[in-house]
């Protein structure tokens, strides 16, 4: 398969170099010629564009690959579906939830396929508990209780898309997009929510919250909390999710959702996990538990079976969430 990646970020050498293991690397974009020419250098059969709209009249590929600040993931995916290529988006599919959905009506309108990166749902415990719950070993889920404990300084911040409500659309879209989407995949749909956030120690760095608590249920009628911030002292603290359910209780934490930290179940226990991948680490700072390796074997592998990767419209939830969490949120743009 032929993959055409715009975005030459962090995020985007990640994608580059599965893309390079598993398919075709076709073409690169990105509008910052000292990052583009870093990419060329390590992946010179692929031809360089620093404009979009051009790179998708020129290219020979099947997949556009998006890895460019959130806020842009929408008019670029729905520009490349138009052009005739699949698309694989980075979190968030986008900041507003229309927009997603416009971006899934477009692609079922156009015959092409729409994917969305949710790696932490490849993470070993995170896939043991999916089955523990499908199976019915763990029964009907009471309350789950998730906790996002990170530390995003200054420095993260400056000369960067990120902290603006445009391009970065809050906390939960760039840090904790992957924890409201395992509470979906884990839980189901959230639907009464209230919350309360503001902004501890960014005033003047960044456009929303740097911290949160949020209540909820969700439509099965289990109770959840969030406590989420991006305060945690000096380094990443705890990413975790605790399940509290008829048959049993298990949390999966660690600082990146990647740990067992605690069982409890009924004649049942996990053994023998496979250890999965690190964090993905940006050197500065550390991101989630990398999984994009798998992803990528999936998508080729898998491209013409239904999907095992998040198609769009099962990404759409996260938005949603996170949309209802913001409308309900009481937020003090200083604190107290």
């Amino acid at each position: 398969m032929r993959f055409a990646l715009v975005g030459c970020g962090k995020i985007g050498e990640r994608h580059a170099k599965y893309i390079h293991e598993f398919a075709s690397l076709v073409a690169l974009c990105d509008t910052a010629t000292d990052a583009l020419q870093t990419f060329a250098h390590k992946y010179p059969q692929a031809t360089t564009f620093t404009d979009f709209t051009t790179m998708l009249t020129q290219i020979d590929a099947d997949v556009v690959s998006i890895c460019t600040p959130n806020g842009e993931h929408a008019n670029q995916a729905l520009a490349a579906l138009e052009s005739g290529f699949h698309v694989l988006v980075e979190k968030p599919m986008a900041i507003h939830s229309a927009d997603a959905k416009l971006m899934i009506a477009t692609a079922e309108r156009v015959g092409r396929k729409l994917f969305v990166v949710k790696q932490n749902r490849f993470n070993p415990p995170v896939v043991a508990v999916k089955n523990a719950l499908e199976s019915g070993t763990l029964g009907k889920i009471l309350s789950v209780q998730v906790n996002c404990f990170w530390n995003r300084n200054e420095a993260y911040y400056n000369n960067s898309w990120r902290g603006s409500q445009q391009l970065d659309g809050g906390t939960l879209y760039t840090q904790f997009s992957h924890f409201i989407d395992l509470i979906y995949w884990l839980a189901g749909p959230m639907q009464e929510v209230k919350a309360f956030t503001n902004n501890a120690q960014h005033q003047g760095v960044i456009d929303f919250e740097d911290q949160g608590v949020v209540c909820f249920n969700t439509n099965s009628g289990a109770l959840g909390t969030i406590h989420f911030t991006v305060n945690a002292y000096a380094k990443n603290m705890e990413g975790s999710i605790a399940l509290f359910c008829e048959k049993g209780t298990v949390k999966i934490g660690g600082q990146y959702l990647n740990e067992l930290e605690y069982q409890s179940i009924d004649n049942f226990v996990f053994e023998n996990l496979p250890i999965g991948n690190g964090p993905n680490n940006y050197g500065a700072y550390v991101g989630s538990m990398s999984n994009h390796d798998v992803l990528y074997k999936t998508l080729v592998t898998q491209f013409h079976q239904p999907p095992a990767i998040i198609a769009g419209a099962d990404a759409l939830h996260s938005v949603i969430a996170i949309e209802k969490i913001y409308a309900a949120a009481t937020y003090q743009k200083h604190c107290l």
